[in-house]
């Protein structure tokens, strides 16, 4: 098993290149399932999670060619000859659950295993079931799959108003909704980019769609959709990572690609706590204004707040700011599994529940570290470059499911990085 060694020490100094975006492009990757048109995703990120998804689709029938070195993604699904998503390919990634809503709605039928992903929290997928269920669907959860049958052999539009903001679910609803009969209202609905970008790209299909990037999203049934070629959003969260860099190290590092309005509240807080962001032609360029950083509070929320996906990486800057500094985490439960790592190089952490408290120290020294999460472990990763002495990171498949070429991008700004093949 691969693990990453560190030697910390040292500015980042260079230009780092953002990949599209993991989160999205397993959204969009689904959206093959509504059309028999082929369908091209440009900017695709080059990860396990769309290797993952790439077998899903094609365990279905679906054809998926990686091309121009896996930034292209070649799609088409004219030959749906399998409806059951297999639990020995669901359960590697939470995301499989987004097959669910497409066959659905195109063939009337559907049986897809309950998902895997990291363990961050329970993460039930009812918010997706109820709001297939408001669009007449028919349920029966057993042995571990969802079996789902639309009467007549399709869908109805509907009102579904979300209990809590559920990414996921506000996705496969969208999904979904794109072809069933009449319109339907998502109501309190997710305001992600990721949500933003799926719109666009079912719009560029044939779908008739108004008001995403709001809580309110509204779909007009089709009879059918065709292809299309869209480009995947710039990924925030390997944005935010690579920004948290310099602000960790010292130095200066231009992120390209990089949008400010993707991370706003994140970047609010890096100003906050002394750290310079700057708009450039080529995307963000980013370095702390005068020496170690300051202590500040965050609060994790869904868009347009500070993103939870972020939070393990603040924490490791955290850990090294002058002061004390309160996250509280809202959106999982059970987010903090890196703490008791960053604490074995020599952090102050204390967790309470959905709260940490972090007494940053003048300097974390380099250790052997266990990676528990996607996110955990590039927080890890960060924590070794502003450390004393090496630190290795274990368990770094969580890593490769959502950073591409770790080692190549930091390194290339003068990072000591490099990865041990296990």
């Amino acid at each position: 098993m691969d693990s990453i060694l560190v030697r910390g020490g040292g500015e980042l100094n260079g230009v780092i290149p953002i990949a599209g975006a993991k989160n999205a492009c397993l959204t969009l990757m689904p959206a093959t399932l509504l059309t028999e048109e082929p369908l091209t995703l440009t900017n695709a990120p080059r990860l396990s999670d769309i290797r993952t998804m790439t077998q899903l689709l094609q365990s279905l029938g679906a054809e998926v060619s990686a091309l121009q070195g896996g930034k292209v993604l070649a799609m088409s699904s004219h030959d749906i000859h399998n409806h059951t998503a297999d639990y020995d390919i669901v359960r590697k990634m939470r995301a499989s659950i987004l097959v669910l809503g497409p066959m659905l709605a195109r063939d009337g039928h559907a049986v897809v295993s309950l998902p895997g992903g990291c363990a961050i929290g329970a993460r039930p997928v009812d918010l997706h079931l109820k709001a297939l269920e408001a669009m007449g669907a028919d349920l029966d959860l057993r042995d571990g799959y969802v079996h789902a049958k639309a009467p007549g052999g399709r869908l109805k539009g509907a009102v579904v108003e979300f209990p809590i903001v559920s990414v996921g679910a506000t996705e496969n609803a969208l999904l979904a909704a794109t072809l069933a009969k009449g319109t339907t209202v998502l109501k309190n609905a997710a305001r992600e980019p990721e949500i933003v970008d799926l719109a666009q790209c079912l719009r560029r299909m044939g779908a008739q769609i108004e008001g995403e990037g709001t809580s309110t999203i509204t779909i007009q049934g089709v009879d059918r959709l065709g292809g299309g070629t869209h480009p995947v959003v710039t990924d925030r969260i390997e944005l935010g990572t690579y920004m948290l860099a310099p602000a960790i190290c010292g130095g200066e590092v231009e992120c390209l690609g990089g949008r400010l309005d993707l991370v706003g509240a994140f970047a609010e807080k890096l100003d906050e706590a002394g750290v310079s962001v700057t708009e450039t032609e080529r995307g963000l360029k980013v370095a702390r204004k005068n020496g170690r950083v300051k202590a500040v509070n965050v609060t994790t929320e869904p868009f347009p707040g500070f993103p939870t996906d972020l939070q393990a990486q603040m924490m490791a800057l955290l850990c090294t700011a002058d002061g004390t500094s309160v996250l509280e985490e809202k959106i999982f439960e059970n987010r903090f599994m890196h703490a008791p790592e960053l604490i074995r190089m020599g952090a102050k952490v204390d967790v309470h529940g959905g709260h940490a408290t972090v007494t940053g120290v003048e300097k974390l020294r380099g250790a052997p570290v266990m990676a528990t999460d996607l996110r955990a472990s590039v927080s890890l990763i960060l924590a070794g470059l502003a450390a004393e002495g090496e630190t290795v990171v274990s368990r770094v498949y969580h890593l490769d499911r959502g950073y591409e070429h770790v080692e190549d991008k930091l390194g290339a700004c003068g990072a000591k990085i490099e990865r041990i093949k296990g």
